[in-house]
Order: structure tokens, then C-alpha cells, then sequence
């Protein structure tokens, strides 16, 4: 693990997505966290040690799932898959499926392992098997502010983990993609890596940017929840599991929790959130292709 020194944080950006915005200052206390993000032998170990079975690997609930048809509600997970050519990057459903028995140890779907990718990061984890395994190993998730001030790696208001220049030509700092998304990507790309094959950021950590999306402790709200706050209290809005629920499917009452730094399936011409201020909801019951995480103590 890294010490991480305390400090204040300018949090979020006002120059890119608008769920990152507003910019405000957030005080963090010093911690030390996982230089690496958790990798399948980690996982495997903990899995072994515990008898425990994740998320994706237990059978679904209907009441869970309204409407839901019924050969869906079995043990699975999203899993991505590149299109056959160039498609409407406005319906995302063409490269995530439901995938029966997709989990972390078989990150593809039935027929594939993880086999050779035991320092590849752990997928398919939904928050409460990050949770776990934090727990069982003396630690826990970082909050949203706790896990920017760290990817900033004392980089502050820069706009990625390594400067404020987009990466050149040539360069690999960090695993996103590169290539036409989803269908055509470039050598070395378009799959997780195995962790520390790109630099490390200014405070020794690796795949801050890129690789996989890792779990916080937040629930969402978009914007900032001091985009709420009135100019006449102190008061720092909390977010809440209420105001996570996803208004646009009031079907599903799930809530959401905040993921950071981006992934191997961030391209440019989609969604260019390998930054630090990046942020995303995810449903705390479904993990994906593109999801891990990292642990903190405090």
C-alpha cells in the first residue's frame, strides 16, 4: 500500500461532463491505499480462505426484477462485446449482454476463465463483494473524494492523472481504448491488463486511469451534492440512498453507487472519463467486463 498525505481537494471538473461539476473544495484526512487494483489471485485467495460466493454467482430474485424474462433470472453478468462494425454510440445495449454464468472467474461467459490473468484486476464484482473482501482484509473502500485526491497523485485541478496534455502519439499511460469503439481497437488494447503495466501517478499508484472502473464507498448524486448547497450554510449535502435510485427506470429500485477512473472501454470519441474527476453510477447489485476495485485503510 501508499501513503497518501492529507490535504485539501478541488473536487470535480466544470470542463467536461456535467456530473462532475461543480467544482468545490473537500478537506481529506491522510490514508494509505492499494498501489495495485485488487487482482483475481488476490480474489481467488480471499474466495478460497472464505467459501464466499459473489454476487453474480447467486441466483437472482424475481420480485427483484420486474418484467424480467424468466431465462434472465439466473446467476450471470454484463459482459462486453465488440460489435461486428460502426454502430449508433447511443445505444450501448448493442455491446453489453446479459450473460448466464459470467462471473469472475469466468469474465467472458461460460467456456472462459481466468486462466493466465492472475495479475489481470478482478471483474464482475458487484459492491458487496468488494465489501467483503475489504473487510476480510482489514480494510475498506475509499470514498469518492478519498480515491480523486489519490489518482490526482498531487496533480491538482490537472485534467489527468498525468498532466493536463492528452496522451501523444506513441505514448501508453494509461489502458483505454484506442481504436474505433466498439468494434475495431488497437494492438494491446481492448481488454483489462494486468495491473502496473502503465505508469504509476505521482504518488506511486497504478491504473488509476483506465484498466477497470473501481468501487467507492458513495452513493450517487448528480451533480456534486454541493452543487445543492446554499450559499447561506456550512453544511456539506450528503448523498443518500434515496437519491441514488436511477429516476429514468423507477422500476428498478436499486441504488447506485459511484465508480471512478475510467476503463479499457473509455474511447475518446464515446466517453473520455479516464480522469480523475471522471465519475459514473452503477447499480450496487451488477457487476460488469469493466468494473474492480481497490482497498484503503485509514
Amino acid at each position: 500500500m501508499v501513503g497518501v498525505p492529507a490535504g485539501t481537494l478541488s473536487m470535480g471538473s466544470n470542463d467536461h461532463y456535467s456530473e462532475e461539476a461543480p467544482v468545490h473544495s473537500v478537506a481529506v484526512a491522510g490514508f494509505t491505499i492499494d498501489r495495485f487494483q485488487v487482482t483475481n489471485r488476490d480474489f481467488a485467495t480471499f474466495i478460497a480462505t472464505n467459501g464466499y460466493v459473489t454476487v453474480a454467482e447467486r441466483p437472482l430474485d424475481p420480485t427483484d426484477f420486474p418484467g424480467a424474462p424468466p431465462e434472465n433470472l439466473v446467476p450471470g453478468s454484463m459482459v462486453f462485446t465488440m460489435t461486428a462494425g460502426p454502430v449508433d454510440l447511443r445505444h450501448l445495449s448493442q455491446w453489453w449482454t446479459w450473460t448466464p454464468g459470467a462471473s469472475w472467474r469466468r469474465p467472458e461467459g461460460p467456456g472462459s476463465s481466468v486462466d493466465g490473468r492472475a495479475d489481470h484486476p478482478v471483474v464482475h464484482v458487484a459492491v458487496e463483494d468488494a465489501e467483503a473482501f475489504a473487510t476480510w482484509a482489514g480494510k475498506a473502500l475509499p470514498t469518492e473524494a478519498e480515491w480523486e485526491w489519490a489518482a490526482r497523485g498531487g496533480l491538482e485541478r490537472a485534467a489527468f492523472v498525468w498532466g493536463d496534455e492528452p496522451e501523444k502519439p506513441g505514448e501508453r499511460l494509461a489502458n483505454f481504448w484506442h481504436g474505433d469503439f466498439p468494434w475495431r481497437h488497437a494492438d494491446a488494447y481492448g481488454t483489462t491488463a494486468p495491473v502496473g503495466s502503465f505508469p504509476a501517478n505521482g504518488y506511486g499508484l497504478h491504473d488509476m486511469a483506465g484498466n477497470v472502473w473501481e468501487w467507492t464507498a458513495d452513493w450517487w448524486s448528480s451533480p456534486h451534492p454541493d452543487g445543492g448547497r446554499s450559499c447561506c450554510t456550512s453544511e456539506r449535502p450528503q448523498p443518500t440512498i434515496e437519491g441514488s435510485y436511477d429516476p429514468a427506470q423507477p422500476q428498478f429500485r436499486v441504488p447506485r453507487k459511484v465508480v471512478k477512473g475510467g476503463s479499457y472501454l473509455c474511447a475518446d470519441s464515446y466517453c473520455q472519463r479516464y480522469r480523475p474527476a471522471a465519475r459514473r453510477p452503477q447499480m450496487v447489485d451488477t457487476g460488469m467486463s469493466h468494473i474492480g476495485f481497490r482497498c484503503i485503510t485509514r
